[in-house]
């Protein structure tokens, strides 16, 4: 086998042909990289300070927030800081971990809009028996089974990519070390690391993509046969937030991998990506606050609490 450590470090040369979209671009990172933590912070705290909220549904969401501060955290800072600085090498070891902790966040995403999908189909498909189904064991358990499922994917995912050889390639035509980009940049035959990655990604987007979709299939169903128009539109109101952040999500994984042609144009690549790393977690907490009144409720109690809301009765 060729020695695949004869390079140091690669360069991350995403954006770089619009130098003059440097600083803007930092400062849009930066920007919505702020936002993405006062948002996702408020929200765990909001759930965990209320009792009313201590239920599997706020349980998810919680750690969906958790999950999504961490996402983000592996990709923004550093790229708004190449951006301003002009400092794009990464070492060999520092992207062999972002793209670790890349792929371990963006799996347990995809599991964890599974189980939360999961959720909303047993409370609304099957309310009687929510409770005893939905049980703390069984939530500690999906959350637990999100992470080492996604434990092993990127396990798979680092061990293949950093196995190949990269003969002085120094540079990933992206902002950060996504599998394909790297997988592309190397002098080796990638066709197994490719089948690999067709076989573990594959099953993973589709199987979760279709708990997902078959539930919220149900839960429509459902929702629509409801003879109370007051229980229809609570039930939709709830599920609605759910239905916006899985569309998201699954939207740009399945253009980004799915799309022919997509994975390989490196501006359609970094643009996708953009999506799926910075933008929807940061617009996570805003979709759940806004469509939801026990949020949005808890969320108005807590400041009020903290004296930022005085003027409200």
């Amino acid at each position: 086998m060729e020695n695949h450590t004869r390079i140091s470090e690669f360069i991350l040369v995403g954006f770089r042909s619009h130098p003059g979209s440097q600083v803007l671009l930092s400062v849009l990172f930066s920007t919505m990289y702020i936002v993405t933590v006062v948002g996702n912070l408020c929200m765990i705290l909001t759930i965990r300070t209320d009792p009313k909220l201590h239920t599997p549904m706020y349980f998810f969401l919680q750690n969906l927030s958790t999950l999504d501060l961490c996402y983000s955290s592996v990709i923004t800072p550093r790229a708004a800081l190449a951006f301003l600085l002009g400092r794009r090498s990464i070492s060999y070891a520092g992207c062999a971990s972002q793209m670790f902790f890349f792929s371990l966040f963006g799996t347990t995403e995809a599991f964890f809009l599974a189980a939360m999908a999961y959720d909303r189909f047993t409370a609304i498909c099957s309310p009687l028996l929510y409770q005893l189904t939905m049980s703390r064991r069984l939530c500690v358990l999906m959350v637990l089974g999100s992470y080492l499922s996604g434990c092993i994917n990127c396990t798979i995912q680092t061990g293949f990519t950093f196995s190949l050889s990269f003969c002085g390639h120094r540079e990933i035509n992206h902002f950060f070390c996504e599998v394909a980009a790297v997988i592309h940049s190397s002098c080796s035959n990638t066709f197994v690391n490719e089948l690999v990655m067709l076989a573990v990604c594959g099953p993973i987007i589709v199987g979760t993509a279709l708990v997902v979709f078959v539930s919220y299939g149900y839960v429509i169903i459902t929702i629509i046969r409801m003879p109370s128009a007051e229980s229809r539109h609570k039930a939709f109101s709830t599920c609605s937030s759910h239905m916006v952040t899985i569309c998201l999500f699954f939207g740009t994984v399945f253009f980004m991998y799915a799309q022919p042609g997509a994975a390989s144009s490196p501006s359609k690549s970094n643009i996708i990506s953009i999506f799926y790393t910075v933008v929807i977690p940061m617009l996570n907490p805003f979709i759940y606050t806004l469509r939801n009144r026990e949020v949005k409720g808890a969320l108005k109690k807590q400041l009020k609490r903290k004296g930022f809301l005085k003027h409200l009765s």
